[in-house]
Parts: structure tokens; sequence; C-alpha cells
């Protein structure tokens, strides 16, 4: 991928990786990391432990990937999976904060439907919300790596081989988990393709699931 220069000229966009690697030399270098990923990092962070605890959390994601950007392995162009494996290991610690977001996600659940003379609110929007009361007590019921495994490929699109990079396991653990996952839900089945995550833990038609490791 290319891009111009204020003269004309095209030149390369470096890689994550070579950026990485360059700041290893020159600690600056590795502001450009931070304002190519901060964005969708911070929206996994938020999803995780709500946006009153987003900044900290960030801040030391980035922090702890900062001090230790000499080991990255810089076989792999794109930070992003490393630095959501930092971020999901640095949530983590922030139990409180995320067992308030569990327990408002529960408490959704438990809320009753909306009128159908209440303000605007699309058929699709409506769904989404009847899916997510229907999956959250489930998903908060889960065990942490199997629900930080399916938040990575159903909120941030990760493939099976980015996750296993994130959470630091075998391919072949990715699979087994989200194989558990998709039994634990399978009784649930809104009536929306809407919510990804469900969706996609659900769908086994086209061979991408393995038998469990």
């Amino acid at each position: 991928m290319n891009r111009k220069s204020l003269g004309g000229e095209y030149i390369g966009v470096s890689t994550d990786s070579e950026i990485i690697e360059r700041s290893v030399r020159d600690p600056r270098a590795f502001t450009e990391i931070f304002e190519r990923h901060a964005r969708p990092v911070g929206g996994y962070i938020s999803k995780r432990v709500g946006v009153d605890a987003v900044d900290d959390v960030l801040s030391e994601t980035f922090l702890i990937a900062f001090r230790k950007r000499s080991s990255y392995d810089t076989t792999w162009s794109d930070a992003r999976p490393w630095l959501l494996g930092i971020a999901t290991r640095v949530v983590n610690k922030h139990r409180v904060a995320q067992a308030r977001q569990w327990r408002a996600l529960e408490a959704a659940a438990r809320a009753p439907d909306v009128p159908e003379d209440a303000h605007s609110g699309t058929d699709s929007r409506l769904d989404a919300t009847a899916a997510i009361r229907a999956l959250a007590p489930r998903i908060a019921a889960l065990a942490k790596r199997d629900r930080d495994t399916l938040l990575l490929y159903a909120w941030e699109d990760l493939t099976y081989d980015q996750i296993a990079v994130a959470l630091d396991v075998p391919v072949g653990t990715v699979r087994s988990r989200l194989n558990r996952v998709r039994r634990k839900l399978a009784p649930f089945k809104p009536n929306t393709e809407s919510e990804r995550g469900h969706k996609r833990v659900e769908e086994d038609t086209d061979g991408r699931y393995g038998n469990p490791a």
C-alpha cells in the first residue's frame, strides 16, 4: 500500500512491525502505533469494562506494549492482535469494573420490554436488544478464558490465528474454546442475524469449527 508525499512521489507505508522495530532505536516512533490502534483497542476495552475505565486500561495497555516492544514478533505485520491480547490481560486485572459491566448487562436482561408506543426504534435495533438480553447472562457465566476468546472473535473479528497470538495459546485451543462456547450458547436462537457474536459461535456449516482439542 502506498501514499503520496507532498512532492507527488509515492512512498511506502510502514507496517506495524517495521514501526515497532524502529521504535526500539527511536522510542518516539511508537507514537504511530498508538495513533493507528488506540481507537479500535479502546473500543474493545470499552465493551469489556465500560467507558468509565477505558482510559486507564487503554493507557496501561499501550504502556505495557511500549515496554515489551523489543520482544514483538515482527513476522506479524499487524500489531492489533498483540495489542488486543495485552488489553485482554489488563482488562482481567480490573475485575471489579468488569463485574459491574456484566451486572449491568444482566440487569438489562431482566428489564421489561420496550412498549410498542415508545419513541423511535427500528426492528433491527429491537431484535439486537432482545438478543443481548438473551445472551448476556450466559456470556457472563462463561469461564474467563472462554469469554475472552468469544469476545475477541465476535467483537473484534479476529481470525483463529490472530486470537491464538492475542491470548498466547495454540490455534487448536481457540477452536476448542469456541466449540465449547457454541454448545453453551446453542439453546438461545434469536430470530435476528444482526447479533454477529451469537451467529458466529453457532455457525459451523462451513467447517470452520474443528473438534475440541
